[in-house]
């Protein structure tokens, strides 16, 4: 691009890896110091981060269900919540550096043999990592299907375990506990009926918000602007290419105005002193 880019993310029930190939990207988060890093790990969260770079970007950006991240790096996942480090910071038993993959990749003359061997290297990875709970699975696959809408202790009582040991164990490899998770995901539904152009009264019924006012509140926490804004701002006309929804179907990002971020204010304040995207 002709000028560096800024993008707010909201919170979405997945784990992100990138694996940059030469520039990097800036992360900030509110209640956190800014992240410049070329690779970057960044587990489930409840608040919105704001990404940027000087104008060019190369890389691949792999979105893994947060369990498969878990068995992949074997990190406790509630000990990355809400943050955004260097995947090579992990203490993983990986056969090889995150960042050398990367560089694997870059080097690749096509994006077929990039692809391979991200397939050859992920099997091998998963192959070798720290096994996920087939219940945690199965309670995280309840919670995607209802769009957060299960109650925790009924998703207790599905899988079988406490309400306490279900949260324990979610936290491990999830990263949120299930009641957290659940609100992820209930608002990712939200976003998504709201940039389909339903009302927000209708979208909080159907989401399971108690009404409007709890929807316009989960909004403000979760990605720093108002459903209204939010999607006004996903309308507006771009001067450079569009945001590309980090999910498909998802309503995930939005592109900010350029400008300095606030160093005392989160996304939300950002993206109303910027005057939303651009």
């Amino acid at each position: 691009m002709d000028r560096p880019r800024r993008r707010l993310e909201a919170p979405v029930g997945a784990a992100t890896l990138l694996l940059g190939f030469d520039q990097p990207v800036r992360i900030s988060r509110a209640g956190h110091p800014p992240e410049t890093l070329v690779s970057v790990y960044c587990g489930p969260t409840t608040t919105p981060a704001v990404g940027e770079h000087g104008g060019r970007l190369a890389g691949v950006e792999v979105m893994l269900a947060p369990w498969a991240a878990f068995t992949l790096f074997g990190t406790p996942q509630h000990e990355l919540a809400n943050r955004t480090v260097d995947p090579d910071t992990l203490p993983h038993a990986l056969d090889r550096q995150v960042g050398e993959l990367a560089g694997a990749l870059a080097a690749l003359p096509s994006w077929e043999e990039r692809f391979r061997l991200l397939d050859d290297v992920f099997a091998r990875w998963w192959d070798a990592g720290t096994p996920c709970s087939a219940r945690v699975v199965r309670a995280w696959a309840e919670l995607v299907r209802t769009g957060g809408a299960m109650p925790v202790r009924r998703l207790a009582e599905e899988v079988g375990w406490s309400v306490r040991h279900l949260e324990n164990r979610f936290r491990e490899q999830i990263g949120l506990g299930p009641k957290a998770a659940a609100r992820v995901l209930r608002l990712q539904r939200a976003r998504r009926l709201l940039a389909a152009g339903r009302g927000q009264a209708e979208t909080a019924a159907a989401c399971g918000f108690y009404d409007q006012a709890h929807l316009s509140g989960e909004f403000k926490a979760m990605t720093g602007c108002t459903p209204r804004e939010f999607t006004t701002a996903r309308r507006l006309p771009f001067a450079a290419a569009p945001p590309g929804d980090r999910m498909t179907g998802e309503a995930t990002s939005l592109v900010l105005a350029s400008g300095p971020p606030s160093a005392t204010s989160g996304p939300g304040a950002d993206f109303s002193k910027t005057g939303g995207p651009a």
